[in-house]
């Protein structure tokens, strides 16, 4: 995708987010018959990087543009319910005024604050296994990499090794040689083709659904701590299985150090297996939700400064667009370097799980040599 590409995907990006920013404004702005609001930025950011019952497009004219998506819940007391979140279409403030809550379905409703989330009128247990906006971007990202990968497979079916790859096909085989060269055979040696196709699922889910967070109205899916800490546990229970004799002897019995400090970093090695995983979680939850925040707080400072002032905010606006781009361009490369980074640290987890003692080590390359010889 070129330079002017890239714009256009930006320009439509800004005036979809800047028309929802500017309904909701005004319809703060002008309640019926009550004091005039001020622009509500908070608000607005989380509505659209936090996930929900409902896929929010844009507003025009006041009318939210959107499909809701399938409710499904379980409880102890009501069983299994499955309907559109279409019947929570009223919605009006808490008592204390620090979350929207609409209006009761069978016995359920919708709570929106920093976050939202289903709850019982009763108060009693239900458990939401809803098609969220998530859940529904996650399910895109998924087919998505299906078609990709499956569409390259094909053609290397049809036409052979031998023949010189086109389109779709040819950056996709840079990018897995790169992957498999600079990721799984320096960290995992000769067992990088057993992990190979596990490094490379990471990478193209991780990139694929950072590119999709960055469209138009599109879902924060890896910017949401419940993705990256699944995402970080798959990591870390291959990790685990994949454990030799040697990494465990090392963990629970450091050699050649006195009996008190075995026993500290015995504790230390445990807290850095533990921290393994949660890195990998945060890294990436804190990079992709901090991007989509920077950019929507520029183009919100727009209507910050217009509720002052429409010449402030026209003033300003350039300003805020222009680095709008920017931070867009930045992240189009974060997306691809988090991948990057997860997969690799994914890697490097992995290769010291099976790495071999140093005896094993030496009587490998002792006979690599001799082959070579």
């Amino acid at each position: 995708m070129n330079f002017n590409k890239l714009i256009v995907v930006f320009a439509l990006f800004a005036t979809v987010l800047g028309l929802s920013v500017k309904a909701g404004a005004a319809e703060e702005a002008t309640t019926k018959g009550e004091e005039k609001k001020g622009f509500n930025a908070t608000k607005v950011i989380f509505g659209h990087i936090g996930d929900s019952h409902e896929w929010h497009l844009f507003e025009l004219n006041g009318t939210p543009v959107a499909f809701p998506l399938p409710v499904i819940a379980y409880s102890p007391t009501n069983g299994l319910q499955v309907f559109s979140a279409a019947h929570f279409e009223e919605w009006h403030e808490s008592a204390d005024g620090k979350a929207e809550i609409s209006n009761s379905y069978n016995g359920l409703h919708l709570e929106r604050a920093m976050k939202e989330k289903l709850v019982t009128d009763d108060g009693s247990k239900v458990y939401d296994l809803s098609i969220t906006k998530n859940v529904l971007s996650m399910l895109i990202g998924i087919v998505l990499l299906l078609w990709i990968t499956t569409s390259a497979a094909k053609k290397y079916k049809n036409g052979g090794t031998m023949t010189a790859p086109k389109g779709m096909q040819n950056g996709l085989e840079a990018v897995i040689i790169f992957i498999r060269d600079e990721v799984a055979r320096p960290n995992l040696g000769n067992k990088a083709n057993r992990y190979l196709p596990l490094i490379l699922t990471i990478f193209f889910f991780i990139w694929i659904n950072n590119l999709l967070g960055l469209l138009p109205g599109g879902a924060n899916f890896t910017g949401n701590i419940a993705i990256t800490s699944c995402l970080a546990l798959v990591s870390f229970i291959v990790m685990m299985a994949s454990s030799n004799k040697h990494f465990w002897s090392h963990l629970l019995n450091p050699p050649n150090v006195p009996f008190l400090v075995k026993i500290l970093l015995v504790i230390i090695e445990f807290l850095s297996l533990l921290i393994k995983p949660v890195a990998l979680m945060i890294r990436l939850f804190a990079n992709m939700l901090a991007g989509h925040i920077v950019i929507l707080s520029v183009i919100c400072m727009i209507f910050i400064f217009a509720a002052l002032s429409k010449v402030a905010g026209i003033g300003f606006a350039p300003f805020s667009i222009a680095f709008s781009i920017f931070m867009f361009m930045l992240e189009l490369l974060v997306a691809a370097i988090q991948a990057f980074i997860f997969a690799n640290l994914t890697a490097v987890f992995i290769g010291q799980a099976i790495e071999e003692g140093h005896g094993h080590e030496h009587d490998h390359h002792t006979s690599e040599n001799e082959i070579i010889a």
